[in-house]
This record gives C-alpha cells, sequence and structure tokens, in this order.
C-alpha cells in the first residue's frame, strides 16, 4: 500500500513562492505517472500538474501554466511542485497523486492520494 505525505504549504503573500514535495513510502513508485490536485473551499477538486514516469513529459492546467513547475527524483520517492508568482486564486489544499499509466489530468486515474497540504496566498 502506497503512502503519500505532502509538506511545503504554508501563508505567502501575493508574488511569492512556494515549494511542495509528496514523498511516497510503502512502494516505489518509479514506474507510475504523479499529478497534484487542488481543492479550493466549496469548490470541486481540480487538476494542476502531472508528470510522466519518465519525467520528460509534463502537463498544466491553464492557470498554472508558467508559474508552477512539477517535478520528481524517483531515487528519493519524491514529488515536487515548485510554485511561483503565486496569487489569491491559487489558494486551496494541494494534494498529490499516484498511479496513473500517464499523466492524466482525471482524478479517477490516480490510485493513491495523500492527505494534502494547506497553501493560502495573502493579496
Amino acid at each position: 500500500q502506497v503512502q503519500l505525505v505532502e509538506s511545503g504549504g504554508g501563508l505567502v503573500q501575493a508574488g511569492g513562492s512556494l515549494r511542495l514535495s509528496c514523498v511516497a513510502s510503502g512502494g516505489s513508485v518509479s514506474n507510475y505517472a504523479m499529478g497534484w490536485f487542488r481543492q479550493a473551499p466549496g469548490k470541486e477538486r481540480e487538476f494542476v500538474a502531472a508528470i510522466g514516469w519518465s519525467a520528460p513529459i509534463t502537463r498544466y492546467a491553464d492557470s498554472v501554466k508558467g508559474r508552477f513547475t512539477i517535478s520528481r527524483d524517483n531515487a528519493k520517492n519524491t514529488l515536487y511542485l515548485q510554485s511561483n508568482s503565486l496569487k489569491p486564486d491559487d489558494t486551496a489544499v494541494y494534494y498529490c497523486a499516484v498511479g496513473s499509466s500517464y499523466p492524466s489530468t482525471l482524478s479517477n486515474q490516480y490510485n493513491y492520494w495523500g492527505q494534502g497540504t494547506q497553501v493560502t496566498v495573502s493579496s
């Protein structure tokens, strides 16, 4: 059973940066795509970014393209999300997920999820 633990969230002013991390345990995730999703209060969970198992393939939501960068270190079983130029609209709980065979934008393509880390961007 793969377990995912996110960290790196916090309170930041608009224009600031955060680096989110997600460490996987209980099994190797190197052969699976991984993704980041987020959920703001009163809204549905939405796709943020995804990365293929071999890393070169990445996908981003239009709302974060050019500001966020997803990466992974398979040797450390760790997924990252570098978030720059943060906006108040980026405020949400951020979740990492693993299990898709390709970097899907659909949450139902992922089998394992973390508990989330809160990101709050003040204006």
